[in-house]
């Protein structure tokens, strides 16, 4: 698998994410000031390189590294350094009182100081061996655990782009519906005017820009939606909306068989590794708690230091020292054996023993789910596949349709009836299309990430104009003010 990328594009390189513990206090610094073109190429980068989440999976990988390096720890040996006064100091004052009479006072001041150093190495430490085991498969989960993280988060963000390629289209279409309705309502209006035509015919006019206004405003709100959910999975400045720089299109056709795709997800999905590093673990560790009921032998050395000097104020005896120090060295084994605990050790390992079993099952329970998605999105990819060509045919039959209404009203050979029938079909068959190729592309990225492949024969790119071609009709399409809901809801409100 490819890996993550590490720093963004030249072109991007100023939409790095805020700081981690930055947080907007004004609402300037929320405020949107750019709208910024994106390719889905570009959205991936940013992806890998801004997401939090993998960022914070990625610790979770150091975390386990830092965890290994504690374990292999028991491989070496320990040395370690007190000291019981550095240095100490006594003071004080004794007295006494004789039998024969007579009595005596001594100040004393002393001072001290004791040190030792012992270095030990565990010759046979029985729970060395499956705790570093143990550390070393938590390792290598966590690693597959990024790289499951990496493969959802480009899906999510190519989901995500798609979504926002859909809505994009859905305001398009809701442009050209409010342009066709205006269109047919300026005829409606100038044939009741001249009396061909009756108010039933200007009010179904009515009636179909009001329904394409409101598919209109759905669509807005659904892109703005679109933009910043897309947005926060990039961890964008604050000031920052993204949008779609490549209209929709099908990225290409999957190439690979439904058989080779199974087994390929059972080669590459790093899942099933995982529930493998789980049952190891499991009996690891369950070796480990025995190993806490089994004999330990460690072979030391230490050396110890003391230096002492003090007197007395009012008498001293020649024989008894007032300053001096003492070394001594020592060597040995030593050996301990808990040979009873109750039961404890024996109980902690057969739980940990039941726990791989119970990852054994999990392991046949997820080799199933990860056939039954496999399928699925195969599937659902021919589904989208014919969804495409059925509902392309539609929108160039929807539109020769409405094109024929048109002229048979304005010949005055059918009502108004008919032409706002197919103006509506037609709106709901470019929805239906675009719906289609966002569905395709989704399970085609989908059926990619499930398998670990990239058996993707990309589409030949389309020789397209750079003027935007023109719409149905010249009409522009007004803004419309947002009016308060108790007022818009309000009985008989007229607008």
């Amino acid at each position: 698998m490819k890996p993550a990328a590490t720093q963004l594009a030249p072109a991007i390189r100023d939409l790095g994410s805020p700081e981690l513990l930055a947080l907007p206090t004004k609402a300037e610094m929320v405020r949107i000031q750019e709208l910024r073109p994106l390719g889905l190429a570009e959205v991936t980068n940013l992806a890998e390189v801004n997401n939090p989440n993998l960022k914070a999976i990625a610790s979770q990988v150091d975390q386990a590294k830092s965890n290994l390096r504690a374990q292999l720890a028991l491989w070496y040996p320990t040395l370690s350094v007190q000291a019981a006064t550095l240095p100490g100091y006594t003071y004080g004052k004794s007295s006494a009182d004789f039998a024969g009479g007579g009595s005596s006072q001594t100040n004393i001041a002393k001072s001290a100081v004791a040190a030792g150093a012992l270095l030990e190495y565990a010759l046979i430490n029985p729970q060395r061996v499956p705790l570093v085991a143990a550390a070393r498969d938590q390792y290598e989960r966590a690693k597959y655990g990024y790289l499951v993280s990496l493969r959802e988060l480009r899906l999510q963000a190519a989901q995500a782009y798609f979504d926002l390629q859909q809505s994009d289209d859905e305001v398009r279409i809701g442009q050209e519906s409010v342009r066709a309705s205006l269109v047919s309502l300026r005829d409606a209006r100038a044939r009741f005017q001249a009396g061909v035509a009756t108010k039933l015919e200007v009010l179904q006019a009515e009636t179909q820009l009001a329904r394409d206004q409101q598919l209109l405003a759905n669509s807005l709100a659904a892109q703005s939606i679109a933009r910043r959910s897309l947005a926060a999975l990039l961890d964008l400045p604050f000031g920052v909306t993204p949008t779609a720089k490549e209209p929709a299109r099908v990225l290409g056709v999957w190439n690979a068989s439904l058989s080779e795709s199974i087994v390929a997800a059972y080669s590459f999905r790093e899942e099933l590794d995982q529930a493998i590093l789980d049952i190891s673990i499991s009996n690891s560790q369950a070796n480990a708690a025995l190993g806490g009921v089994q004999p330990i032998l460690k072979i030391f050395t230490g050396a110890d230091y003391g230096q002492f000097n003090g007197g007395q104020g009012n008498q001293s005896s020649s024989s008894s020292p007032i300053s001096g120090n003492e070394y001594t060295n020592s060597y040995g084994l030593k050996f301990t054996w808990s040979i009873f605990d109750g039961g404890a050790a024996a109980a902690q390992s057969r739980q940990s023993k039941q726990q791989a079993q119970e990852g054994r099952y999990k392991f046949s329970q997820r080799r199933d789910q990860i056939r039954q998605e496999v399928e699925t999105s195969f599937y659902e990819l021919q589904k989208n596949n014919r969804n495409i060509i059925t509902t392309s045919r539609e929108v160039i039959s929807a539109r020769e349709s409405l094109r024929l209404a048109r002229l048979r009203f304005q010949a005055g050979v059918t009502t108004q009836r008919e032409v706002v029938d197919t103006q509506r079909d037609l709106t709901q068959a470019e929805v239906r299309y675009s719906s289609s190729i966002s569905d395709y592309n989704k399970r085609l990225v989908e059926i990619s990430r499930r398998t670990g492949l990239n058996q993707v024969s990309g589409c030949a790119v389309q020789a397209l104009s750079a003027v935007k071609p023109a719409g149905v009709s010249d009409v522009p399409v007004d803004p419309t003010p947002l009016i308060p809901a108790c007022r818009a809801a309000a009985p008989g409100a007229v607008f």
